[in-house]
């Protein structure tokens, strides 16, 4: 099966390097120019930072094979349609990718996201039929420090995984194509195709990984502290369990049953535990670097299906507008303006 992989960033270019590891036949559209240009001459230098027995060491890899474009037209043109579609671009992006990437979609093309947060599913609906939609997410660290070069930061246990919107012979055929060829290239993969409201279907999946994220990287971006030290203090830890039951309230309106008390025991004593002396991806964002933040699809997204549903989340409400008015401002804070 041919696949496309529309956006080809770090995490694009490192979920396509494990497919073509494991054998795929796989095309890379995106408009980094000098990206593209250097993976269709010299392939990807896949660079592997594996952890054993609390040492990391570094698997590289040159993957020859990729045919790279800049645009949708130029791949179609060369390429024609494709069987499968990955979008891994920003999710405030993937409206407009969807638009973009048309030319290289046919009747039969399977469009598969595997975008961090909420509500991409529902991007992906409005032009595709449920029984041509996958879903999934990934977990593991990805980087792109230059043009060719793309690094993987496998998290222990799953690294990734995905299901079909509805089971259809389409998605059925594609998840097995995946898996297959992740498995294949290094990657532990999981194909999860239980039924809605159970506990291997692929929703809840997402909305375990989305409460992680709304929780520990709004509430340490909020506050400007690592994770452990935002659990060590009674009012943070507030803003932790705040969060958790505001989003497994959502997730539970929404079809995905989500016990809060077992999250909080669970799931998040794991986070505070494995990974206290950090500051997440959020956090990083904003204090570090100034960029916009992934908000909108995280606790914006749990706020907004709240109020649809009549459910109150009145934290993840004012967390999200703090984040906003932080981001849209980030050249007037004081500590820039020293």
């Amino acid at each position: 099966m041919k696949i496309a992989m529309y956006g080809s960033g770090a995490a694009g270019s490192v979920f396509a390097s494990y497919l073509r590891n494991g054998g795929a036949d796989i095309i890379l559209i995106d408009r980094y120019e000098a990206h593209m240009k250097k993976v269709a001459e010299d392939g990807m230098h896949f660079i592997i930072h594996q952890e054993e027995n609390g040492e990391y060491h570094d698997i590289e890899k040159q993957l020859t094979g990729f045919r790279t474009y800049t645009t949708a037209a130029q791949a179609e043109a060369a390429e024609g349609k494709v069987d499968i579609i990955i979008y891994m671009t920003k999710a405030t992006q993937l409206e407009q990718a969807i638009q973009d990437s048309m030319p290289v979609v046919g009747d039969t093309t399977v469009a598969v996201s595997l975008i961090n947060g909420l509500g991409n599913d529902d991007n992906l609906f409005k032009v595709f039929p449920k029984e041509r939609c996958i879903i999934g997410s990934g977990v593991l660290g990805t980087a792109l420090p230059e043009p060719g070069t793309c690094v993987s930061t496998p998290a222990g246990g799953v690294q990734m995984n995905f299901g079909g919107a509805v089971k259809s012979d389409l998605t059925n055929a594609a998840c097995a194509e995946l898996l297959k060829c992740y498995r294949d290239g290094g990657c532990d993969a999981y194909w999860r195709d239980g039924d809605p409201g159970t506990d291997n279907n692929i929703y809840k999946f997402i909305w375990k990984k989305v409460c992680v994220n709304a929780t520990v990287n709004t509430v340490c971006a909020v506050l400007r502290l690592k994770i452990g030290e935002v659990e060590a203090d009674p009012y943070g830890q507030w803003l932790f369990h705040s969060v958790i039951r505001e989003t497994c309230a959502v997730a539970t309106a929404k079809g995905v049953p989500m016990n809060a008390d077992e999250f909080i025991a669970h799931d998040h004593q794991d986070i505070v535990t494995n990974i206290a002396d950090y500051y997440p991806s959020m956090c990083q964002d904003m204090l570090f670097h100034q960029r916009q933040t992934e908000i909108d699809v995280l606790n914006g997204k749990i706020a907004e299906y709240g109020e649809e549903l009549g459910i109150d989340t009145p934290v993840c409400k004012v967390l999200s507008q703090i984040v906003r008015c932080i981001q849209g401002n980030y050249d007037k804070q004081f500590f820039l303006n020293k």
